[in-house]
């Protein structure tokens, strides 16, 4: 590593960020919640696909100890095994979609080639993928499988992924723009 303090500040921006949009959809969507965990708006889906984009393995450790602290003193403190696994499974899926993203997308580490197309289909596969495998880690753990959930999490994280890119996007159209100190005025 090369700046340890640099990933460790990635790591906590990436929890803090993840913490309070969940407390903004709890705020804002509570309304929405289809069963416990499970919405049909789901903003810290974005947080999760945009910190692995911006910060790669520091954003997939974030949001590992994030989904750790948020299933175990919040969603299920009586169930440490699905706390446990649901914590994996929400930081392996936008991790997985990074990864793919740099390797068959061609992703650099400046994210410059990323494309509102691109972005649109990492939003997609990362929204079924986190579905998906959230299917399949309660159903190892003997709960079934759930096709009326699956379908709610891949609207859910679809909706909330799509609101904090364009969200970002919009943030960064509004700040001024940087000049180049070696740019000829």
């Amino acid at each position: 590593m090369k700046n340890i303090g640099q990933h460790c500040a990635m790591v906590i921006v990436t929890i803090v960020f993840f913490v309070v949009m969940l407390a903004l959809n709890e705020w804002l969507f509570s309304s929405l919640e289809f069963v416990r965990g499970v919405n049909w708006i789901y903003l810290p889906a974005g947080v999760r696909l945009l910190c692995t984009l911006l910060f790669a393995g520091a954003g997939g450790v974030g949001l590992l100890i994030a989904s750790w602290l948020v299933c175990f003193f919040y969603f299920f403190p009586d169930d440490m095994a699905r706390s446990f696994l649901g914590g994996i499974v929400a930081a392996l899926a936008p991790y997985a979609m990074y990864r793919i993203a740099r390797r068959w997308m061609g992703l650099g580490h400046a994210l410059n080639n990323l494309t509102a197309s691109r972005l649109l289909i990492l939003s997609v596969l990362y929204a079924l993928s986190n579905a998906v495998l959230h299917q399949l880690g309660g159903w190892l753990m003997g709960r079934g499988l759930h096709p009326d959930r699956l379908l709610v999490i891949v609207i859910g994280d679809l909706m909330g992924t799509l609101i904090i890119l364009y969200g970002a996007k919009l943030v960064l159209t509004l700040m001024p723009a940087r000049r180049n100190p070696y740019e000829l005025q």
